[in-house]
């Protein structure tokens, strides 16, 4: 009798039943060497197929979620190990958690086990479980703490890394930068990824200078239209961190063609927090230096089922003297000098105020109410001579010109949201935004007229007196549908209705001039319907979306040289990425979106400012939607000491809107706006933050672009390399001192009409915290790195029938000093910074133990 291997029972069909049947027959008469080896082939087959199917049955996922305690925020990049209880030595599988504190390591045969999750600073969590066959385990919400032990001893401690990297925006943590205890908003933004600011403060996102501004998540167009004075004037230490939202879902408007800054204010989220704190914590600051003086405050506390959080601000800012000088060509040899010493005084004020109530388990509530206002304040005397050309032997004049600006804004909401099931995966969030924004612009012009000159050029007194108004009110329904363990959908409907008024009323003379004065408002109704589909697998993620806006407005003229008119349109705007990760701590991804920018009432208003005799500008009515598109593909890396990121980025978009200028055959220079450049940019960004030694971060943010701009309108075109770079040393010190050395530099800036030269500067920043943290003392200064320590810039820019070169210098050296003292109640606030070494450092590991070596994400 032969025994052989008949066939494989139950393979395949139930987990538990992969079953081989033996049975026993005669063997037929055949010769024995080819039973063998027939006999034995198919047995080894059979064997690995078992093999096969028993490796892929035994693979058990084990997944859950890493969150703060007191923040409910994804805890990223903890430390992941499991260990089977009967060898607790070394571990079966290792991991990190995400961007979002998620995590989901593999085991591979069944047993009783136990998993430890580990940061620097934090109390460890252990939990057991068994594996008994399942596909998946789900460890669901796990609380992890900081342990005030280990933060009261350890002298060298490590913290969470500075910047978030995901494949569609990256998150800057600014209070975990000790630099932000000495500096403003703006000058962090010089360090976070995908943003520039260039020597005159202007920003871009992504190349782009059409970028929208949210606060705490909601849309403020104060901070959207006046970015760099408020970041400019706002201490960074008012900021918890700052997204850059480089791929917005469908979620998001569809506007900002470079994409979203997203400001979060310090403070606690409402509604968020799932242990009670009952209590309070904040902070008190007062600034002083050469360019000006500050102060604030915020609190932020909870009682029970009650959150709350407010801030406030006040900032005084003398900028100094700003020194230009221009010269402008025209084609027949018509030449102007014009020289100018201005000085800009600006005041600021913000505040907020946050309430949040817990209704119960699954709901909340929430509402805000904020307050922002500036008012810029600018004299010069400049000098002008003309001559050549038209001008002949040439003459020269002086005048006096005054320009006030105010801005002010309003801003308000209330959102209730509701979850419908405990782990919070499905929900349903209704919100209400309103926005008033109110403003002056006011300028008065004086001429001392000499007693023999051309009469190509008016040199009468004029004024224009001008005020503006946006208020915006906003509906928006967002649901949250969990379809599967894998797949949630995200959908939602949105209603805005944006008034915006513009009064100008022009002096000439002393008297009014109705025909050359303006009254006119525009109204734009937005309605928007949007999905989302989110799918998120063991290694990749796909997110894919569409959203649909329609756009009906509104022009009527109550004053002035214009026709009310109506007209509509609709976008169609999609969006999607694509994500893998390929090891723990490292992913790569591809995205594309399209974004529009609909033009404001900067853009459309028909009024013409005459203030100046040689120039005119004017807005235009017939401005369209500029729509870009935008193609990247992402890597990020994380590792116990370096995190780096590299973007490599297409833009592309016809029908731009630019701003231009050009002589008219009355010799007036016009600029105004158009749908006129068609834009190519291909641009690679890198951002590297090593921790050198355990006392040491070197940090690096830049990148290069090639730029192509096109106008058939203008018959114009530019192109060429630009780049930019941030070199940053963080040190600690001995007693808690912080020390950090930046050099900042940025290439010529390239544009449809011109250049502008390259800059460059340093930054030197030195804090020291005291009293267990409570007190803290810092100082900054900062300089151009050239003669003077100022910073000196050349524009040049040509159009139809003229060419002008402009020299700006300005005072940029500044030396500012803050003192901030904390209070409160509750344990986070003493822990929440407590840390000697700002950097990414986590515990040594053996060589068994590296996460490099494992592959279990």
């Amino acid at each position: 009798m032969k025994i052989f291997v008949e066939k494989i029972i139950g393979i395949g069909r139930k987990k538990n039943l992969d079953l081989v049947v033996f049975r026993t027959f005669a063997a037929p008469k055949v010769k024995e060497t080819t039973i063998i080896q027939n006999n034995m082939k198919r047995f080894l087959s059979i064997i690995t197929l078992l093999i096969i199917v028993i490796t892929v049955n035994a693979q058990t996922t084990i997944k859950g979620v890493l969150v703060d305690s007191l923040t409910n925020e994804g805890e990223p990049y903890a430390t992941i190990r499991i260990y089977n209880v009967k060898n607790s030595e070394k571990p079966v599988a290792m991991a990190l958690t995400d961007i979002n504190g998620k995590f989901s390591p593999t085991v591979a045969a069944n047993g009783n086990y136990v998993i430890t999750i580990s940061a620097v600073g934090r109390v460890t969590i252990n939990r057991n479980f068994t594996v008994a066959g399942q596909k998946e385990i789900d460890l669901g919400t796990l609380l992890i703490r900081d342990d005030a032990k280990t933060l009261g001893a350890v002298k060298v401690v490590g913290q969470k890394p500075i910047v978030k990297m995901e494949a569609d925006k990256m998150t800057y943590s600014v209070e975990d930068d000790p630099d932000s205890k000495a500096m403003t908003v703006l000058d962090m933004l010089r360090k976070v990824p995908m943003v520039t600011v260039d020597g005159q403060d202007n920003i871009t996102v992504n190349g782009s200078s059409s970028f929208k501004v949210y606060v705490d998540g909601k849309p403020n167009p104060m901070f959207s239209s006046n970015a760099s004075t408020i970041f400019k004037a706002m201490p960074a230490s008012m900021v918890k961190s700052i997204e850059v939202v480089t791929n917005p879902g469908a979620k998001y408007d569809a506007e900002g063609a470079g994409g979203i800054l997203d400001i979060k204010m310090a403070g606690m989220n409402n509604g968020g927090s799932k242990e009670s704190l009952n209590g309070y914590n904040g902070s008190v600051n007062v600034n002083g230096g050469n360019k000006g003086v500050g102060g604030g405050f915020y609190i932020a506390g909870q009682q029970g089922k009650l959150s709350y959080n407010a801030n406030a601000n006040y900032t005084y800012m003398d900028n100094g003297t700003v020194d230009v000088t221009m010269t402008r060509k025209q084609s027949d040899g018509s030449t102007m000098e014009y020289a100018q010493a201005s000085n800009n005084k600006l005041p600021y004020t913000s505040g907020n105020f946050a309430i949040g109530y817990e209704i119960d388990s699954l709901s909340a509530i929430n509402a805000s109410l904020g307050f922002t206002a500036m008012n810029i304040k600018n004299t010069s005397n400049p000098t002008t001579h003309l001559y050549g050309g038209v001008y002949g032997q040439g003459f020269s004049y002086g005048n006096t010109s005054t320009v006030n600006i105010n801005n002010k804004s309003i801003n308000g909401s209330l959102d209730y949201q509701r979850f419908f099931n405990a782990e919070r995966s499905s929900s349903l969030t209704v919100t209400y935004l309103i926005n008033s924004n109110p403003g002056k612009n006011d300028t008065e012009t004086s001429y001392s007229v000499p007693q023999s000159y051309s009469q190509l050029i008016d040199l009468t007194d004029r004024a224009s007196y001008g005020k503006t108004n946006t208020l915006e009110n906003i509906l928006q329904l967002d649901l949250v549908t969990k379809l599967s363990s894998v797949s949630t959908l995200n959908s939602g409907l949105k209603y805005a209705n944006r008034h915006s008024t513009s009064d100008m009323d022009y002096y000439y003379g002393g008297k009014y001039e109705s025909s050359q004065s303006t009254d006119y408002s525009n109204t734009d109704q937005i309605g928007a319907v949007y999905a989302e589909m989110v799918n998120q697998w063991q290694k990749w993620s796909l997110k894919a979306g569409l959203r649909y806006e329609q756009t009906w407005q509104k022009v009527k003229f109550n004053e002035g040289n214009g026709e009310d008119f109506t007209k509509q349109y609709g976008n169609l705007v999609p969006s999607a990425s694509l994500s893998r990760t390929l090891k723990p701590g490292s992913s790569i991804g591809l995205t594309y979106n399209m974004r529009i920018s609909r033009p404001g009432i900067t853009y459309l208003n028909p009024y013409v400012d005459r203030t100046d005799p040689t120039a005119l500008t004017y807005g235009n009515k017939d401005i369209s939607v500029e729509k870009s598109h935008n193609v990247s593909l992402v890597f990020n890396s994380y590792s116990q000491k370096l995190m780096w990121n590299a973007t490599l980025r297409q833009t592309f978009g016809d029908g731009g809107i630019e701003q231009y200028s050009f002589y008219d055959e009355n010799n007036m220079l016009n600029t105004t706006y158009g749908n006129i450049v068609n834009r190519r940019v291909t641009s690679l960004t890198l951002f590297a933050s090593w921790l050198m030694t355990r006392t040491t971060r070197l940090i690096f943010n830049g990148g290069g672009s090639y730029n192509d701009f096109r106008s058939k309108e203008l018959n114009q075109n530019a192109y060429g390399w630009m780049g930019n770079a941030m070199f940053a040393v963080q040190q600690t010190l001995p007693k808690n001192w912080n020390v950090t050395g930046t050099i900042i530099a940025n290439s010529n800036n390239i544009t449809l009409q011109g250049t502008t030269s390259a800059f460059n500067m340093g930054i030197i920043s030195v804090s020291k915290s005291l009293l267990n943290d409570k007190l803290s003392v810092s100082a900054s200064f900062i300089a151009g790195l050239s003669k003077g320590g100022k910073l000196h810039l050349d524009q040049y820019s040509e159009g139809k029938g003229f060419s002008n070169q402009m020299n700006i210098t300005v005072p940029l050296t500044r030396v500012q000093a803050t003192v901030t003292w904390k209070f409160g109640n509750t344990k986070k606030q003493f822990q929440a910074h407590k840390t000697n070494v700002q950097n990414d450092y986590i515990e040594k590991k053996s060589k068994e133990e590296s996460i490099g070596s494992v592959g279990n994400m």
